[in-house]
């Protein structure tokens, strides 16, 4: 069930050593909600592009993330930080972690899916 899912600052030290781990760099832009804080994840590709993720839960109430640079956010990187600082603006308890990596690995273990 979606509501049980890990304190969130848990969740972000797991991602973060996983990212680590594979030599990608890793940011925390801004900490939110320690226990329940929601989450936008920028992957940075280095070339000027970044993919922008964040969670919700699918239909069966499980937690998945979607990429929105596939459902309308531009995937230029400067598009990217605008959308993120609206979204900033608007939550205090985001939380804001960027990876940045050639490959454009998330490191997310959740499932992540398609609006489309």
């Amino acid at each position: 069930m979606f509501d049980d899912r890990l304190p969130t600052s848990l969740w972000i030290d797991a991602l973060i050593r996983r990212a680590q781990m594979a030599g990608a760099g890793v940011f925390v832009l801004q900490k939110g909600e320690p226990s329940r804080g929601d989450v936008l994840l920028k992957v940075a590709l280095l070339n000027g592009d970044a993919r922008l993720y964040r969670p919700q839960p699918n239909m069966a109430g499980e937690r998945v993330f979607i990429d929105l640079t596939e459902q309308g956010v531009d995937p230029d990187e400067k598009d990217v930080d605008r959308y993120i600082q609206g979204a900033k603006d608007r939550d205090r308890d985001l939380w804001i972690v960027e990876i940045e990596d050639r490959d454009g690995r998330h490191f997310l273990i959740e499932p992540v899916e398609s609006l489309s």
